[in-house]
Order: structure tokens, then sequence, then C-alpha cells
């Protein structure tokens, strides 16, 4: 028999949920969900009418906010999907070295080690990046979900 100290027990903070239970019916485009264990922004959805077998059928195509693939599900409307908990924060870019971003936040706490990304917004950082003048500030802002982040927006302190 195991005493209490040989047990091993997955613990969590509070708060640390990573999704949220939402009725399938109650998407919305526009919204997020997860499909295929990954968090996706819902681009087109439909729904059909109930059927002389089963339940309306809720279809669903989104686009992973990471890699931008495209999935597509069709489940009962009543179903329970999980909807990821999205943050999105803005930081300071203090420096682009290597392929990786270094950024502060406003309380000037450093993150660092965030790639650069491979698409549009990657590019547009670095150009703002190399043309800021000495007043300017380049702004990203981060988008962190299911432990992974990724740069989805860049600014400089002059944009309005």
């Amino acid at each position: 028999m195991s005493t209490f100290e040989d047990e091993e027990f997955a613990t969590g903070e509070s708060g640390a949920s990573k999704t949220e239970p939402k009725q399938c019916s109650l998407l919305r485009k526009g919204g997020y969900v997860l499909m295929k264990e990954r968090p996706c922004k819902i681009m087109e959805m439909s729904t059909s009418k109930t059927g002389k077998h089963g339940s309306a059928k809720v279809h669903l195509v989104g686009i992973d906010i990471f890699t931008g693939k495209k999935y597509e599900e069709i489940c009962p409307s009543s179903q329970t999907m999980y909807v990821p908990i999205i943050a999105r924060k803005e930081y300071q870019l203090i420096d682009v070295k290597d392929g990786f971003l270094s950024l502060m936040s406003d309380d000037f706490c450093v993150l660092e080690n965030i790639p650069v990304p491979d698409n549009d917004v990657g590019k547009e950082i670095q150009e703002k990046w190399n043309s800021k003048g000495d007043m300017d500030n380049v702004i990203v802002t981060i988008v962190t979900t299911m432990d992974e982040q990724q740069a989805h927006a860049v600014r400089t302190s002059s944009d309005k």
C-alpha cells in the first residue's frame, strides 16, 4: 500500500484552464473554437435543419490562428465544443536578433525568444524596426493561448 508521499498529483494554478466549454449552436463567425486540438478563428459557419434521423448539424470552417491551416468540422448543434482562452498584450520592441524578438511590457518585464513570424506581420516588424525614427517605439501585439504565443500585429507609437 502506498503512502500519501508516494502519490503523484497533477497540479494547476487558479485560472489555469486553457479553454471554456460552449454549445456548438452558440458559436459565431469571427469567434474562436478548438478544431482538431488547435485554436481556430471561425471563418464560416452554417447550420442544417433537423433531419429525420437526428438533430441539426453545424458545419464549421476555421483557420488556425498560429499556422493559418484550414480546418473543417461537422458536429451536432447540441455538442459541447471548447473555446480557447486567448490573451493579447502589447509590448515595446527592444531588439530583433537572429530571427527572434526581445520585447518589454508596460511593467518593464522582458519577454525574449519570440520568433519573428514567417508571414506579413514578420516582414512588417522587420521594416518598422529598421526604419524607426529616434522618437518612435515599435509596438508588437503578442497573442497567447494553449501554451503558444506569436506576434500578431505591429505598429509604431506614432501610428494612430
